[in-house]
C-alpha cells in the first residue's frame, strides 16, 4: 500500500489519507506522500467516518476516493456518494464484495460461474451441499484469497469442516471446478483496459493453502497462449457487466480440461501476495505508478511490454519456533545468477510464521526468464532445493 500511495504522489496528486492509526505510526514513505491525514476512531463505523471526513475537508473538494484494501471497499463507496465524486457507488461495489451477489449478476448476463448456494448455518451448508453436489467448495461470501476455503468430497468431510468455519458469518457452497486456475488482472481508465496480466497458480490455491510442504507459486505469463484467450474474453465481459471503469482489478478463473473458461471471483483492487511485483518484473513496469496514472490522468503513460515470465515462490520452514538456518540459497544464486531478481526470506532468529494464516509464509523468491519452461524449472528448483529450518 505505501507504494501505491507513493505512486499517486509521483503523478502529482494531493492525497488525504484516512486511517485508524496516529499519523506518527504511518510508514515513513506514506507520511512523505500524504498532504493531509484524517485519524478516525474506527474504519468500521462508516457513518462516523463519512461525517468526520466531510467536516475535516470543510469547503475543500476531492476528485477521487480510492481504496485498494478489500474490507474498505464499501466505506470508499459511501465516501464517494457523500462527496459526490466519480467511481463505484455502494450498489456497484456490493457485487465486488459479496460473492453470492457477484455470481447472481454474472449469471443474469449469461456468464459461466460455478453453481452456488448461500448459507449462514451448518444446516444451510448441508442443504446447499445436497443441491450443489460433491465435490464442492465452501468459502466465505465476503472473503479474500483462499482463506477459510475448503474443498469437500463427501458428507463426512463436510461435517469435519463445519466447526472450522463457525466464525464465518456467511459462506458460499459452490460447485468444484476441475481445471487449472489463472488470473486476469487489469488497470483501467474510463472503461478502457490500459494494462492486463494473466498469472497461473501452481498448484491451485486450494492445494497450496492446505499442504504444508508445498512451496506455492504464482507465475505471470509473458505470452498468453491461444487457449487462455477464453479467460481474457471472459474477464472483459465481467468488467463490462459489473460496470467497472477506473482502477485495478483482480479476477480469478478456471480453465477446464474441455477448454471452457469458468469465472471464479473478482475484486476491484490489485492482487495480493506479491503479484504486483511479478507484474513489474515481467514488464519492467511500475504498476504502482501506472495505477496512479490511470486514476489521476486517465492514461498509462509508461510504455510497457511483456518481456519475461516471472514467478514468485513462497517458502515454508520445516519445524516450529525460530528460523535456525537457510540451506540451498547460495547454490541457487550461483546456478541461476541474474534470473533470480528478489530474495526476501526471514532471517535466522526470526519466529516462523503460521503458514495457514499467510500465503507469504516465511519469505519468497522471485525469478524471471524470457522462456516459460526455463522460468518454471527455476521456480521448481527454488521449491525443492531451498529450505528453511526452524526449531
Amino acid at each position: 500500500m505505501p507504494l501505491f500511495v507513493r505512486g499517486l504522489a509521483r503523478v502529482g496528486a494531493e492525497i488525504v489519507g484516512v486511517g485508524e492509526q496516529p499519523a506518527g505510526a504511518l510508514p515513513e514513505e506514506v507520511r512523505r506522500s500524504l498532504s493531509d491525514y484524517v485519524e478516525v476512531r474506527s474504519l468500521w463505523d462508516e457513518a462516523a467516518v463519512v461525517d468526520q471526513v466531510r467536516r475535516h475537508l470543510g469547503p475543500r473538494t476531492v476528485d477521487r476516493v480510492e481504496c485498494l484494501w478489500e474490507p474498505g471497499m464499501l466505506l470508499a463507496a459511501r465516501l464517494r456518494e457523500a462527496l459526490g465524486v466519480p467511481g463505484l457507488n455502494v450498489e456497484q461495489t456490493v457485487p465486488f464484495r459479496d460473492k453470492g451477489r457477484m455470481k447472481e449478476v454474472l449469471d443474469a448476463a449469461g456468464l459461466r460461474t460455478p453453481r452456488a448456494v448461500r448459507a449462514r448455518s451448518g444446516q444451510e451448508v448441508r442443504e446447499g451441499a445436497e443441491r450443489v453436489g460433491y465435490p464442492l467448495v465452501v468459502k466465505p461470501i465476503a472473503g479474500a484469497g483462499s482463506a477459510d476455503t475448503h474443498r469437500v468430497d463427501g458428507p463426512e468431510e463436510l461435517e469435519a469442516i463445519l466447526p472450522r468455519i463457525r466464525h464465518v458469518d456467511e459462506v458460499s457452497v459452490e460447485e468444484f471446478i476441475q481445471g487449472e486456475e489463472y488470473t486476469f488482472d487489469t488497470i483501467c481508465a474510463r472503461g478502457e483496459i490500459l494494462y492486463h496480466n494473466v498469472s497461473w497458480y501452481r498448484p491451485k490455491p486450494l492445494i497450496g493453502r492446505t499442504v504444508e510442504w508445498i512451496s506455492p507459486q504464482t507465475v505471470t505469463l509473458k505470452e498468453i497462449a491461444p487457449e487462455l484467450e477464453v479467460g481474457v474474453d471472459l474477464g472483459r465481459r465481467v468488467l463490462e457487466t459489473l460496470g467497472f471503469r477506473t482502477g485495478f482489478t483482480h479476477m480469478e478463473w478456471f480453465l477446464t480440461p474441455s477448454g471452457e473458461a469458468v469465472f471464479g471471483e473478482i475484486g476491484a483492487r490489485p492482487p495480493g501476495a506479491r503479484s504486483t511485483e511479478i507484474m513489474n518484473y515481467a514488464c519492467d513496469l511500475d504498476v504502482f505508478t501506472g495505477w496512479a496514472e490511470a486514476v489521476a490522468h486517465g492514461s498509462l503513460e509508461q510504455a510497457w511490454e511483456r518481456r519475461y515470465n516471472a514467478a514468485v515462490i513462497f517458502k515454508r520452514a520445516r519445524g516450529q519456533g525460530r528460523i535456525q538456518r537457510i540451506e540451498g540459497l547460495e547454490t541457487l544464486l550461483a546456478r541461476f545468477g541474474r534470473w533470480i531478481v528478489s530474495v526476501e526470506l526471514l532471517a535466522p532468529g526470526s519466529p516462523r510464521r503460521d503458514w495457514r494464516q499467510t500465503l507469504l509464509s516465511d519469505g519468497w523468491v522471485i525469478v524471471r526468464h524470457p522462456d516459460l519452461g526455463t522460468a518454471l524449472e527455476m521456480a521448481d528448483s527454488v521449491g525443492t532445493d531451498l529450505q528453511l529450518f526452524a526449531g
